[in-house]
């Protein structure tokens, strides 16, 4: 089994959950007492969150590459970067690092054509819905990626960032995510990514009438899977 390194913290709420996916992935596929083999590292969300805020992304870059390689010289074989947004930079931390990063677009991809989907809804932070960095990495896979209104994007924004990362979860919330779901299912997409590791913590599959794509179940099974040799990695574009 490799050593996966799981760079979180960003925020820690959906680092927990990838924890925990991951290893209930390697005891669905193992069984006994086995679990999987993995160091982390966790950054203070708040010093990213300022650099986000401030549009300061080369030092967000930096900082990230710097993790990524404590990770490297822990033992980590790969490193798998548990939030969506950061992507943003995932070339700047993966600069001069001497293992792969596993990028979350790239696997959400993989299992967005397995199936059989083209036009898909992406729900995320701010940053991730309107800026091309995320949209342009699924389209180069030959997806169409649409993404809700300027009103719809704030909305999703804001829960994200005063209640999810706060581990704050309301029905109201859950509510307001299904409205934006159901506007990209009437606007022509054929499924819904759910594009920031938080969502999953307020809306699964029965929110949406399309199939959904939770991004950070899909990030762990597919870290387990590469970790057993039971996968590649994902084609990179």
């Amino acid at each position: 089994m490799k050593t996966i390194g799981l760079l979180g913290g960003m925020s820690w709420e959906s680092s927990a959950e990838y924890y925990r996916l991951v290893n209930e992935r390697v005891r669905e596929l193992r069984g006994g007492y086995h679990s999987a083999r993995t160091v982390l590292y966790s950054v203070d969300f708040a010093e990213i969150e300022a650099m986000q805020a401030e549009g300061r992304w080369d030092d967000a870059g930096r900082e990230l590459n710097r993790a990524a390689r404590a990770l490297e010289a822990a033992g980590a074989d790969f490193v798998v970067l548990c939030t969506n947004t950061m992507h943003k930079v995932a070339d700047r931390l993966a600069d001069g690092l001497g293992v792969p990063l596993l990028h979350l677009a790239d696997t959400t991809a993989v299992a967005i054509k397995a199936a059989g989907i083209k036009r898909v809804g992406l729900l995320g932070t701010g940053f991730t819905m309107a800026q091309p960095f995320y949209r342009e990495r699924l389209a180069a896979h030959g997806l169409d990626v649409l993404v809700p209104g300027e009103e719809d994007r704030e909305t999703v924004h804001r829960v994200i960032y005063d209640e999810l990362v706060h581990g704050v979860v309301t029905e109201d919330s859950r509510e307001r995510y299904r409205e934006v779901i159901a506007r990209l299912v009437e606007a022509g997409a054929e499924g819904v990514i759910y594009g920031c590791t938080e969502i999953e913590l307020l809306v699964g599959a029965e929110d949406s009438a399309v199939p959904t794509f939770p991004t950070t179940r899909l990030h762990a099974e597919a870290a387990v899977d590469y970790a057993l040799g039971k996968t590649s990695l994902p084609p990179a574009v």
